[in-house]
Protein backbone atom coordinates (compact mmCIF):
# COMPACT_ATOMS: atom_id res chain seq x y z
CA UNK A 1 0.00 0.00 0.00
CA UNK A 2 1.35 3.89 -0.35
CA UNK A 3 2.46 5.94 2.15
CA UNK A 4 1.04 7.95 4.10
CA UNK A 5 1.06 11.81 2.68
CA UNK A 6 3.81 13.60 3.93
CA UNK A 7 5.62 10.32 4.66
CA UNK A 8 8.62 9.54 3.79
CA UNK A 9 8.23 7.27 0.31
CA UNK A 10 9.20 3.51 0.63
CA UNK A 11 11.12 2.91 -2.77
CA UNK A 12 12.09 -0.22 -1.40
CA UNK A 13 9.67 -2.46 -3.47
CA UNK A 14 9.24 -2.01 -7.35
CA UNK A 15 6.44 -0.10 -8.76
CA UNK A 16 4.01 -1.25 -11.01
CA UNK A 17 4.94 1.74 -13.32
CA UNK A 18 6.76 4.84 -13.06
CA UNK A 19 5.69 8.01 -15.15
CA UNK A 20 8.17 10.82 -15.22
CA UNK A 21 9.08 14.14 -16.79
CA UNK A 22 10.39 17.65 -16.81
CA UNK A 23 6.87 19.24 -16.07
CA UNK A 24 4.83 17.16 -13.46
CA UNK A 25 1.95 19.38 -11.78
CA UNK A 26 1.73 19.03 -8.01
CA UNK A 27 -0.08 20.79 -5.37
CA UNK A 28 3.62 22.88 -5.61
CA UNK A 29 3.65 23.92 -9.02
CA UNK A 30 5.59 22.39 -11.88
CA UNK A 31 8.91 20.11 -10.93
CA UNK A 32 10.95 17.15 -12.83
CA UNK A 33 9.69 14.47 -10.99
CA UNK A 34 9.15 10.53 -10.97
CA UNK A 35 5.75 9.49 -10.10
CA UNK A 36 6.10 5.66 -8.74
CA UNK A 37 2.52 3.90 -8.95
CA UNK A 38 1.45 0.63 -6.90
CA UNK A 39 -1.78 -0.68 -7.12
CA UNK A 40 -3.57 1.76 -9.14
CA UNK A 41 -2.50 4.66 -6.56
CA UNK A 42 0.44 7.25 -6.47
CA UNK A 43 3.00 5.41 -4.10
CA UNK A 44 5.92 8.07 -3.69
CA UNK A 45 6.80 11.47 -5.91
CA UNK A 46 10.62 11.67 -5.91
CA UNK A 47 13.33 13.49 -8.16
CA UNK A 48 13.24 12.85 -11.96
CA UNK A 49 16.26 10.18 -11.58
CA UNK A 50 14.73 8.19 -8.95
CA UNK A 51 13.99 4.96 -10.67
CA UNK A 52 14.17 1.85 -9.21
CA UNK A 53 16.50 -0.63 -11.01
CA UNK A 54 13.58 -2.76 -13.02
CA UNK A 55 10.68 -0.74 -12.78
CA UNK A 56 8.55 -0.02 -15.97
CA UNK A 57 8.93 3.40 -16.76
CA UNK A 58 7.25 5.84 -18.95
CA UNK A 59 9.03 8.69 -20.23
CA UNK A 60 7.13 11.81 -20.54
CA UNK A 61 10.12 13.72 -21.36
CA UNK A 62 9.02 17.32 -21.68
CA UNK A 63 5.29 16.80 -22.27
CA UNK A 64 3.47 17.90 -19.21
CA UNK A 65 2.03 15.01 -16.72
CA UNK A 66 -1.45 16.61 -15.57
CA UNK A 67 -3.84 15.08 -13.32
CA UNK A 68 -6.34 13.02 -14.95
CA UNK A 69 -9.32 16.23 -16.02
CA UNK A 70 -12.43 15.79 -13.88
CA UNK A 71 -15.12 16.78 -16.10
CA UNK A 72 -18.30 16.48 -13.80
CA UNK A 73 -20.82 18.20 -16.07
CA UNK A 74 -21.61 15.47 -18.93
CA UNK A 75 -24.82 14.87 -20.68
CA UNK A 76 -24.43 10.46 -21.50
CA UNK A 77 -28.16 10.16 -22.77
CA UNK A 78 -28.38 6.27 -22.18
CA UNK A 79 -30.50 4.29 -22.03
CA UNK A 80 -33.27 5.38 -23.71
CA UNK A 81 -31.28 8.15 -26.17
CA UNK A 82 -28.21 6.15 -26.79
CA UNK A 83 -28.45 7.24 -30.52
CA UNK A 84 -27.74 10.84 -29.39
CA UNK A 85 -24.65 9.34 -27.04
CA UNK A 86 -24.01 6.24 -24.90
CA UNK A 87 -21.09 5.32 -22.17
CA UNK A 88 -19.33 3.38 -24.61
CA UNK A 89 -18.92 6.68 -27.32
CA UNK A 90 -18.57 9.06 -24.47
CA UNK A 91 -16.15 7.89 -22.00
CA UNK A 92 -13.85 6.90 -25.08
CA UNK A 93 -13.80 10.66 -26.23
CA UNK A 94 -13.17 11.22 -22.47
CA UNK A 95 -10.10 9.04 -22.90
CA UNK A 96 -8.49 10.40 -25.58
CA UNK A 97 -8.59 13.87 -24.12
CA UNK A 98 -6.88 13.16 -20.96
CA UNK A 99 -10.31 13.11 -18.82
CA UNK A 100 -10.17 9.96 -16.86
CA UNK A 101 -13.54 11.07 -14.66
CA UNK A 102 -16.86 11.95 -15.36
CA UNK A 103 -20.09 12.73 -13.54
CA UNK A 104 -22.75 12.23 -15.64
CA UNK A 105 -25.81 14.40 -15.73
CA UNK A 106 -29.29 12.77 -15.05
CA UNK A 107 -31.45 14.18 -17.64
CA UNK A 108 -31.87 13.24 -21.41
CA UNK A 109 -31.70 9.36 -20.73
CA UNK A 110 -34.89 7.37 -20.39
CA UNK A 111 -35.35 7.41 -17.22
CA UNK A 112 -33.91 10.26 -15.79
CA UNK A 113 -32.42 9.87 -12.73
CA UNK A 114 -34.61 10.48 -10.70
CA UNK A 115 -35.72 8.16 -8.78
CA UNK A 116 -33.30 5.73 -7.38
CA UNK A 117 -35.34 2.54 -9.54
CA UNK A 118 -34.31 5.39 -12.63
CA UNK A 119 -30.57 5.43 -11.33
CA UNK A 120 -30.25 1.18 -11.10
CA UNK A 121 -30.85 1.02 -14.93
CA UNK A 122 -28.52 4.12 -15.49
CA UNK A 123 -26.00 1.72 -13.46
CA UNK A 124 -27.09 -1.68 -15.24
CA UNK A 125 -26.31 0.55 -19.07
CA UNK A 126 -22.91 1.22 -18.07
CA UNK A 127 -21.95 -2.51 -17.84
CA UNK A 128 -18.61 -3.49 -20.18
CA UNK A 129 -18.78 -0.01 -21.45
CA UNK A 130 -16.47 2.14 -19.70
CA UNK A 131 -13.58 3.79 -20.83
CA UNK A 132 -12.68 5.84 -17.90
CA UNK A 133 -14.45 6.23 -14.22
CA UNK A 134 -17.97 7.62 -14.36
CA UNK A 135 -19.92 8.85 -10.88
CA UNK A 136 -23.36 10.21 -11.24
CA UNK A 137 -25.54 13.27 -10.13
CA UNK A 138 -29.79 12.81 -9.24
CA UNK A 139 -32.22 14.93 -10.38
CA UNK A 140 -34.69 17.38 -8.51
CA UNK A 141 -38.13 17.37 -10.50
CA UNK A 142 -41.45 18.78 -9.59
CA UNK A 143 -42.96 15.87 -6.98
CA UNK A 144 -39.48 14.01 -6.40
CA UNK A 145 -38.53 15.68 -2.83
CA UNK A 146 -39.11 11.53 -1.68
CA UNK A 147 -36.89 10.24 -3.86
CA UNK A 148 -33.48 12.58 -2.73
CA UNK A 149 -32.58 10.35 0.13
CA UNK A 150 -32.46 6.64 -1.53
CA UNK A 151 -30.90 8.03 -4.45
CA UNK A 152 -28.13 9.80 -1.71
CA UNK A 153 -28.05 6.44 -0.44
CA UNK A 154 -27.47 4.84 -3.33
CA UNK A 155 -24.41 6.63 -4.18
CA UNK A 156 -24.85 9.71 -6.35
CA UNK A 157 -22.63 12.96 -5.68
CA UNK A 158 -25.41 15.42 -5.14
CA UNK A 159 -28.73 16.71 -7.20
CA UNK A 160 -29.04 18.93 -10.52
CA UNK A 161 -32.11 20.85 -10.96
CA UNK A 162 -33.56 23.12 -14.13
CA UNK A 163 -35.57 26.57 -13.47
CA UNK A 164 -36.13 26.87 -16.76
CA UNK A 165 -37.74 23.95 -19.19
CA UNK A 166 -35.12 21.69 -19.96
CA UNK A 167 -36.07 20.87 -23.22
CA UNK A 168 -37.05 16.96 -22.64
CA UNK A 169 -40.47 16.37 -21.31
CA UNK A 170 -38.63 13.84 -18.31
CA UNK A 171 -37.23 16.38 -16.39
CA UNK A 172 -39.56 19.19 -15.77
CA UNK A 173 -37.72 22.36 -14.44
CA UNK A 174 -39.10 23.49 -10.81
CA UNK A 175 -40.20 26.56 -9.21
CA UNK A 176 -39.11 28.11 -5.90
CA UNK A 177 -41.66 26.15 -4.05
CA UNK A 178 -40.02 22.94 -5.24
CA UNK A 179 -36.80 24.45 -4.55
CA UNK A 180 -37.46 24.81 -0.79
CA UNK A 181 -38.87 21.62 -0.59
CA UNK A 182 -36.06 19.83 -1.87
CA UNK A 183 -33.41 21.95 0.03
CA UNK A 184 -34.45 20.80 3.42
CA UNK A 185 -34.03 17.60 2.69
CA UNK A 186 -30.72 18.78 0.80
CA UNK A 187 -29.25 20.63 4.05
CA UNK A 188 -29.80 17.35 6.17
CA UNK A 189 -28.16 15.37 4.23
CA UNK A 190 -25.12 17.80 3.71
CA UNK A 191 -25.74 16.99 -0.25
CA UNK A 192 -24.92 19.55 -3.07
CA UNK A 193 -27.70 21.31 -5.35
CA UNK A 194 -26.81 21.93 -8.87
CA UNK A 195 -29.00 23.99 -11.18
CA UNK A 196 -29.25 25.73 -14.74
CA UNK A 197 -29.46 28.99 -13.59
CA UNK A 198 -32.09 30.59 -16.07
CA UNK A 199 -35.81 31.92 -15.28
CA UNK A 200 -38.78 31.61 -17.19
CA UNK A 201 -40.39 34.92 -16.91
CA UNK A 202 -37.49 37.37 -18.73
CA UNK A 203 -37.10 34.54 -21.76
CA UNK A 204 -40.70 34.87 -21.98
CA UNK A 205 -40.93 38.67 -21.70
CA UNK A 206 -38.06 38.53 -24.79
CA UNK A 207 -40.03 36.31 -26.97
CA UNK A 208 -42.58 38.94 -27.45
CA UNK A 209 -40.05 41.34 -28.76
CA UNK A 210 -38.13 38.98 -31.58
CA UNK A 211 -39.82 37.92 -34.83
CA UNK A 212 -39.20 34.47 -35.84
CA UNK A 213 -38.92 35.65 -39.71
CA UNK A 214 -35.17 35.99 -37.88
CA UNK A 215 -34.61 32.81 -36.62
CA UNK A 216 -31.22 32.04 -38.91
CA UNK A 217 -29.85 35.28 -37.30
CA UNK A 218 -27.42 34.18 -34.12
CA UNK A 219 -28.84 37.98 -32.68
CA UNK A 220 -31.86 36.14 -32.26
CA UNK A 221 -31.14 33.46 -30.15
CA UNK A 222 -29.09 35.62 -28.40
CA UNK A 223 -32.31 37.85 -27.58
CA UNK A 224 -34.09 35.43 -26.87
CA UNK A 225 -31.84 34.39 -23.62
CA UNK A 226 -31.44 37.69 -22.00
CA UNK A 227 -28.88 37.76 -19.52
CA UNK A 228 -31.74 38.77 -16.92
CA UNK A 229 -32.45 35.29 -17.19
CA UNK A 230 -29.40 33.99 -15.56
CA UNK A 231 -28.61 37.05 -13.30
CA UNK A 232 -32.22 37.06 -11.58
CA UNK A 233 -32.18 32.83 -11.32
CA UNK A 234 -28.34 33.82 -9.76
CA UNK A 235 -30.08 36.17 -6.90
CA UNK A 236 -32.83 33.82 -6.15
CA UNK A 237 -30.28 30.73 -5.91
CA UNK A 238 -27.82 33.00 -3.50
CA UNK A 239 -30.47 34.41 -1.01
CA UNK A 240 -31.78 30.37 -0.81
CA UNK A 241 -27.78 29.71 0.17
CA UNK A 242 -28.21 31.90 2.57
CA UNK A 243 -31.58 30.78 3.59
CA UNK A 244 -30.54 27.42 4.07
CA UNK A 245 -26.91 27.72 4.79
CA UNK A 246 -26.75 24.95 1.32
CA UNK A 247 -24.35 24.19 -0.19
CA UNK A 248 -25.33 25.71 -4.01
CA UNK A 249 -23.34 25.28 -7.56
CA UNK A 250 -24.33 27.46 -10.82
CA UNK A 251 -23.91 25.05 -13.66
CA UNK A 252 -22.48 26.49 -17.29
CA UNK A 253 -22.42 30.43 -15.91
CA UNK A 254 -22.59 32.24 -19.30
CA UNK A 255 -23.50 35.94 -18.04
CA UNK A 256 -20.56 38.35 -16.39
CA UNK A 257 -23.25 40.54 -15.38
CA UNK A 258 -24.11 37.98 -12.49
CA UNK A 259 -20.25 38.31 -10.97
CA UNK A 260 -20.86 41.20 -8.75
CA UNK A 261 -23.44 38.85 -6.68
CA UNK A 262 -21.33 35.92 -7.26
CA UNK A 263 -18.35 37.72 -5.66
CA UNK A 264 -20.29 39.29 -2.40
CA UNK A 265 -22.09 35.78 -1.83
CA UNK A 266 -18.31 34.64 -1.91
CA UNK A 267 -17.06 37.05 0.53
CA UNK A 268 -20.06 36.45 2.82
CA UNK A 269 -18.84 32.99 3.34
CA UNK A 270 -21.97 31.66 1.61
CA UNK A 271 -21.57 28.24 0.15
CA UNK A 272 -21.72 28.71 -3.51
CA UNK A 273 -19.33 27.75 -6.21
CA UNK A 274 -19.90 28.31 -9.77
CA UNK A 275 -18.53 26.91 -12.99
CA UNK A 276 -18.00 28.08 -16.75
CA UNK A 277 -17.45 26.43 -19.86
CA UNK A 278 -15.26 25.99 -23.13
CA UNK A 279 -17.05 27.22 -25.49
CA UNK A 280 -18.21 30.56 -23.54
CA UNK A 281 -14.19 31.16 -23.13
CA UNK A 282 -13.55 30.45 -26.92
CA UNK A 283 -16.12 32.07 -28.27
CA UNK A 284 -17.87 35.09 -29.27
CA UNK A 285 -21.33 36.11 -30.26
CA UNK A 286 -20.22 38.58 -33.01
CA UNK A 287 -18.56 35.79 -35.02
CA UNK A 288 -21.49 33.83 -34.98
CA UNK A 289 -22.41 33.43 -38.33
CA UNK A 290 -26.22 33.16 -39.20
CA UNK A 291 -27.42 29.44 -39.62
CA UNK A 292 -24.52 28.09 -37.57
CA UNK A 293 -27.10 25.99 -34.87
CA UNK A 294 -23.87 24.21 -33.76
CA UNK A 295 -23.38 26.99 -31.46
CA UNK A 296 -26.58 27.05 -30.50
CA UNK A 297 -26.37 26.73 -26.60
CA UNK A 298 -28.27 27.71 -23.26
CA UNK A 299 -27.04 29.91 -21.62
CA UNK A 300 -26.34 31.34 -24.87
CA UNK A 301 -22.56 32.14 -26.10
CA UNK A 302 -22.54 35.99 -25.31
CA UNK A 303 -20.21 38.75 -26.63
CA UNK A 304 -16.46 39.01 -26.69
CA UNK A 305 -16.29 41.61 -23.64
CA UNK A 306 -19.04 39.43 -21.66
CA UNK A 307 -16.26 36.30 -21.96
CA UNK A 308 -13.40 38.66 -21.06
CA UNK A 309 -15.50 39.30 -17.90
CA UNK A 310 -15.61 35.66 -17.74
CA UNK A 311 -11.84 35.16 -18.04
CA UNK A 312 -11.03 37.70 -15.90
CA UNK A 313 -13.51 36.27 -13.42
CA UNK A 314 -12.18 32.38 -13.54
CA UNK A 315 -8.43 34.21 -12.97
CA UNK A 316 -9.52 35.88 -9.87
CA UNK A 317 -11.14 32.67 -8.71
CA UNK A 318 -14.57 33.51 -8.72
CA UNK A 319 -15.32 31.10 -11.38
CA UNK A 320 -13.92 28.04 -9.58
CA UNK A 321 -13.83 25.69 -12.33
CA UNK A 322 -14.14 24.20 -16.10
CA UNK A 323 -16.40 21.38 -17.28
CA UNK A 324 -17.85 21.38 -20.66
CA UNK A 325 -21.69 20.52 -20.69
CA UNK A 326 -21.17 17.80 -23.06
CA UNK A 327 -24.71 18.04 -24.85
CA UNK A 328 -24.77 15.59 -28.09
CA UNK A 329 -27.87 15.25 -29.96
CA UNK A 330 -28.55 13.78 -33.21
CA UNK A 331 -26.85 15.59 -36.29
CA UNK A 332 -30.68 16.34 -37.62
CA UNK A 333 -31.73 17.45 -34.67
CA UNK A 334 -29.03 20.91 -35.15
CA UNK A 335 -31.55 21.15 -38.55
CA UNK A 336 -28.39 22.39 -39.97
CA UNK A 337 -30.00 22.95 -43.41
CA UNK A 338 -32.69 25.22 -41.89
CA UNK A 339 -30.41 27.21 -39.72
CA UNK A 340 -33.46 27.86 -37.37
CA UNK A 341 -31.45 29.39 -33.74
CA UNK A 342 -35.06 29.07 -32.20
CA UNK A 343 -35.92 25.39 -33.34
CA UNK A 344 -32.71 23.26 -33.53
CA UNK A 345 -31.65 21.73 -30.05
CA UNK A 346 -29.64 23.77 -27.74
CA UNK A 347 -25.80 21.90 -26.95
CA UNK A 348 -22.25 21.93 -27.21
CA UNK A 349 -20.65 18.52 -28.37
CA UNK A 350 -16.54 18.62 -27.80
CA UNK A 351 -16.01 16.35 -24.33
CA UNK A 352 -12.52 15.01 -25.54
CA UNK A 353 -11.17 18.57 -27.02
CA UNK A 354 -11.92 20.45 -23.66
CA UNK A 355 -8.10 20.89 -22.10
CA UNK A 356 -6.83 22.27 -25.65
CA UNK A 357 -9.70 24.26 -26.10
CA UNK A 358 -8.61 26.03 -22.70
CA UNK A 359 -5.35 25.89 -22.94
CA UNK A 360 -5.27 27.67 -26.53
CA UNK A 361 -7.47 30.50 -24.41
CA UNK A 362 -5.54 30.02 -21.52
CA UNK A 363 -1.97 30.41 -22.96
CA UNK A 364 -2.61 33.29 -25.31
CA UNK A 365 -3.67 35.22 -22.02
CA UNK A 366 -0.53 34.55 -20.08
CA UNK A 367 -1.80 31.84 -17.86
CA UNK A 368 0.33 28.79 -17.09
CA UNK A 369 -0.02 25.39 -17.16
CA UNK A 370 -0.95 24.87 -13.29
CA UNK A 371 -3.58 26.56 -13.39
CA UNK A 372 -5.60 24.31 -15.94
CA UNK A 373 -4.94 22.04 -13.09
CA UNK A 374 -7.04 24.07 -10.88
CA UNK A 375 -9.33 24.60 -13.45
CA UNK A 376 -9.66 21.42 -15.03
CA UNK A 377 -8.71 18.87 -12.23
CA UNK A 378 -9.17 20.14 -8.25
CA UNK A 379 -11.39 22.44 -8.51
CA UNK A 380 -14.16 20.30 -10.20
CA UNK A 381 -12.90 17.42 -7.90
CA UNK A 382 -14.09 19.28 -4.65
CA UNK A 383 -17.49 19.73 -6.00
CA UNK A 384 -17.90 15.71 -6.11
CA UNK A 385 -15.78 15.43 -2.82
CA UNK A 386 -13.73 13.66 -5.22
CA UNK A 387 -10.78 15.88 -3.84
CA UNK A 388 -9.19 13.10 -1.49
CA UNK A 389 -9.07 10.59 -4.33
CA UNK A 390 -8.70 12.40 -8.05
CA UNK A 391 -7.80 15.67 -9.93
CA UNK A 392 -4.35 15.74 -8.35
CA UNK A 393 -0.65 14.67 -8.46
CA UNK A 394 -0.26 13.75 -4.91
CA UNK A 395 0.63 10.44 -2.59
CA UNK A 396 -2.35 8.40 -1.66
CA UNK A 397 -4.50 9.52 -4.95
CA UNK A 398 -5.53 7.43 -7.88
CA UNK A 399 -2.59 7.64 -10.52
CA UNK A 400 -4.93 9.35 -13.23
CA UNK A 401 -2.57 11.42 -15.40
CA UNK A 402 -3.07 13.36 -18.76
CA UNK A 403 0.39 13.76 -20.60
CA UNK A 404 0.02 16.44 -23.14
CA UNK A 405 2.11 19.14 -25.46
CA UNK A 406 1.11 21.89 -24.23
CA UNK A 407 3.28 23.06 -27.62
CA UNK A 408 1.29 20.84 -30.07
CA UNK A 409 -0.75 22.37 -32.50
CA UNK A 410 -3.76 20.75 -34.44
CA UNK A 411 -6.69 21.54 -36.25
CA UNK A 412 -10.08 19.94 -35.21
CA UNK A 413 -10.94 17.44 -37.81
CA UNK A 414 -14.37 15.82 -36.77
CA UNK A 415 -14.03 12.46 -38.34
CA UNK A 416 -11.26 11.79 -36.13
CA UNK A 417 -13.42 13.21 -33.33
CA UNK A 418 -14.34 10.09 -30.75
CA UNK A 419 -17.69 11.16 -29.71
CA UNK A 420 -20.47 9.40 -31.46
CA UNK A 421 -21.63 12.30 -33.81
CA UNK A 422 -19.32 14.74 -35.07
CA UNK A 423 -20.90 18.02 -35.11
CA UNK A 424 -18.82 20.41 -33.20
CA UNK A 425 -18.32 24.33 -33.17
CA UNK A 426 -14.68 23.36 -32.92
CA UNK A 427 -14.33 22.08 -36.67
CA UNK A 428 -11.57 23.49 -38.29
CA UNK A 429 -10.26 25.49 -35.71
CA UNK A 430 -6.46 25.31 -34.62
CA UNK A 431 -5.95 24.78 -31.31
CA UNK A 432 -2.64 23.88 -28.71
CA UNK A 433 -2.06 21.51 -26.42
CA UNK A 434 -2.21 17.83 -27.96
CA UNK A 435 -3.23 15.13 -25.64
CA UNK A 436 -0.59 12.14 -26.18
CA UNK A 437 -1.41 9.39 -22.98
CA UNK A 438 -4.36 9.40 -20.41
CA UNK A 439 -3.75 6.58 -17.40
CA UNK A 440 -6.46 5.52 -15.28
CA UNK A 441 -5.15 3.91 -12.01
CA UNK A 442 -1.82 3.38 -13.21
CA UNK A 443 -2.93 1.88 -16.40
CA UNK A 444 -2.59 3.24 -19.62
CA UNK A 445 -6.11 4.21 -21.87
CA UNK A 446 -4.94 6.24 -24.33
CA UNK A 447 -1.64 6.21 -26.25
CA UNK A 448 -0.92 8.34 -29.35
CA UNK A 449 -3.89 7.06 -30.91
CA UNK A 450 -4.34 3.73 -29.62
CA UNK A 451 -7.12 3.05 -26.88
CA UNK A 452 -6.37 -0.09 -24.30
CA UNK A 453 -7.87 -3.77 -25.21
CA UNK A 454 -10.43 -2.67 -23.06
CA UNK A 455 -12.55 -0.88 -20.72
CA UNK A 456 -10.97 0.34 -17.48
CA UNK A 457 -13.20 2.33 -16.29
CA UNK A 458 -15.31 2.07 -12.95
CA UNK A 459 -18.23 2.96 -11.57
CA UNK A 460 -17.99 5.73 -9.16
CA UNK A 461 -20.48 6.47 -5.67
CA UNK A 462 -20.51 8.50 -3.39
CA UNK A 463 -19.65 6.99 0.16
CA UNK A 464 -17.81 4.57 -1.52
CA UNK A 465 -14.37 7.03 -3.12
Amino acid sequence: MPNPPNSPPDLTEIPDVVVRGRKVITPDGERAAAIHVRAGLISAITAFDDCPSGALVHEAGDSVVMPGVVDTHVHINEPGRTDWEGFSTATRAAAAGGITTLIEMPLNSIPATTTAAGFREKLAATAGKLWVDVGFWGGIVPGNAAELRPLWESGVFGFKCFLVPSGVEEFAHVTEADLRAALRELTALKASLLAHAELPDPIAQAATKISKDDARRYSTWLASRPRAAENEAIDLLVKLAREFRARIHIVHLSSSDAIPTLQKAKSEGQPVTVETCPHYLTFDAEDIADGRTEFKCAPPIREKENREKLWAALGNGTIDFIATDHSPCLPAMKLPEDGDFLRAWGGIAGLELSLPVVWTGASSRGYPVPRLAEWLCSGSARLAALDKRKGTIAVGYDADFAIWNPDGKFLVDPAKLHQRHKITPYTGRELSGSVETTFLRGRKIFDRGEFSSSPLGQILRRGSV
